[in-house]
């Protein structure tokens, strides 16, 4: 059974602590970096990637692209600057996709 990675991509504020629990960092300082790094990290063996919201603000299509597939599993986490409700507003709508009904 294949061992998934867990990644973080985000400004270097953000994502240094997670460094700490053991998850791969990516810093990132534009959002054209950080597109290359997701599609770079998405072919390899990692099955979560965190990803700031300020980031994928400017990545909806990109995100897109890996919502049907079972690996990697992308997760908006708050940056620096705090949430911008991007990350609940993608779970509502999985949760609404799956069940039919918006339960939250």
């Amino acid at each position: 059974m294949a061992r998934y990675q867990i990644a973080v991509i985000g400004d270097k504020d953000s994502v240094l602590g997670f460094k700490a629990l053991g998850l791969a960092t990516f810093p990132v300082d534009s959002v054209d970096q950080a597109r290359t790094t997701l599609h770079t990290i998405a072919k390899e063996n990692y099955g979560i990637i965190y990803l700031t919201e300020t980031l994928a603000a400017s990545m909806d299509s990109d995100i897109a692209r890996y919502k049907d597939s079972l690996t990697p599993a992308i997760i908006l986490i708050p940056g620096k600057e705090g949430s911008q409700g991007i990350g609940m507003r993608n779970i509502k709508k999985a949760v609404e996709r799956a069940v039919g009904a918006d339960i939250l």
